[in-house]
């Protein structure tokens, strides 16, 4: 198959500040990349570039052959963009706002208000149709936003955080309008800061920090880079001393331990072999303990091992 959306060495500087370095990759139809990266990553600067609001200094994209820096009209028509701050005329009615933005695209008047009916009704509003989004919740205008983007039928749909600031029925509203994207051959690139949308969405996932690509893959290829697949979180009865941490980094089962606040989370490549010889040594040591949950390491796990835990604003 053919990718549709190319992205070939992106940079961008403000400055001093090189804000995306050399950001290569690929989108496929049928396809969802989630992008994530902490705060200041560069991934609103590397959305901006592919939506052609701003331009590379080095680097280039082009949707199914046509380049931005070629041919931007024909460009801009392929492509779709839900910016993170919502974009919308309050004081025009839900259908006006969507009309307003094909007809930025040269949309003839009939096939325009086809669409713009059709569009609505994909994301729920058909009977809001004549209200203005100032009466709208965040979710109501959010699924707006993506009306909007997708009025001109675009082949690439750019997501930045398109659930930010919404309820859990509109997510998922949300979530189920991005899947039959997908199934209707669109490339869709996503950004967001909740790892559990890019888990359930995603095919490929891209990690980014301070402008440059850490990593990317499939969710199994990222987890891979794990130094343990399963996890143990364990509370004790009573504080955990330097000395038994030690002992517990010591243990051949443990390929991972670290302590947060008053539990320890600890990795291993074999639950049951691996509980079995902690239990034992606990019991020896001393350190009984009051509850214990088992889980899978997660998308979470390997973007704090990429970008460490450092606070970011």
């Amino acid at each position: 198959m053919t990718a549709v959306l190319q992205v070939l060495g992106l940079h961008k500087s403000y400055g001093a500040r090189q804000a995306v370095r050399d950001v290569s990759f690929e989108v496929y139809p049928g396809e969802l990349l989630g992008l994530l990266g902490p705060n200041g990553a560069g991934k609103s600067t590397t959305i901006g570039m592919m939506a052609g609001l701003c331009g590379p200094d080095a680097g280039s994209v082009q949707i199914g052959g046509v380049s931005l820096a070629v041919d931007e009209a024909t460009y801009k028509r392929r492509i779709g963009l839900v910016p993170q701050d919502i974009a919308l005329f309050d004081e025009l009615p839900a259908l006006a706002n969507i009309e307003l933005f094909g007809a930025l695209y040269g949309m003839p008047k009939a096939l325009l208000q086809a669409r713009a009916r059709e569009v609505l009704a994909q994301v729920g509003l058909s009977e809001r149709a004549k209200d203005k989004p100032a009466s709208f919740s965040g979710g109501m205008k959010r699924r707006l936003n993506i009306a909007c983007a997708l009025v001109h039928d675009p082949d690439v749909l750019l997501l930045d955080e398109p659930t930010a600031g919404v309820d859990p029925q509109s997510r998922n509203a949300i979530f189920d309008q991005l899947e039959a994207l997908k199934r209707a051959g669109k490339a869709l690139v996503y950004t967001t800061h909740y790892m559990e949308e890019v888990e359930r969405l995603a095919d490929r996932v891209l990690i980014m920090d301070h402008g440059q690509m850490l990593a990317s893959g499939t969710l199994p290829e990222l987890y891979r880079r794990l130094p343990a697949a399963q996890t143990l979180l364990l509370e004790l009865e009573a504080p955990v001393t330097p000395t038994q941490l030690t002992g517990l980094r010591a243990l051949p089962a443990l390929k991972q331990v670290e302590q947060r606040g008053g539990q320890l989370r600890l990795g291993l490549d074999d639950l049951g072999q691996g509980t079995r010889d902690l239990m034992q040594w606990l019991v020896e040591a001393g350190m009984p303990v009051r509850h214990l949950n088992s889980g899978r390491a997660n998308l979470e796990d390997v973007f704090l091992m990429l970008t460490g835990r450092q606070l970011r604003d």
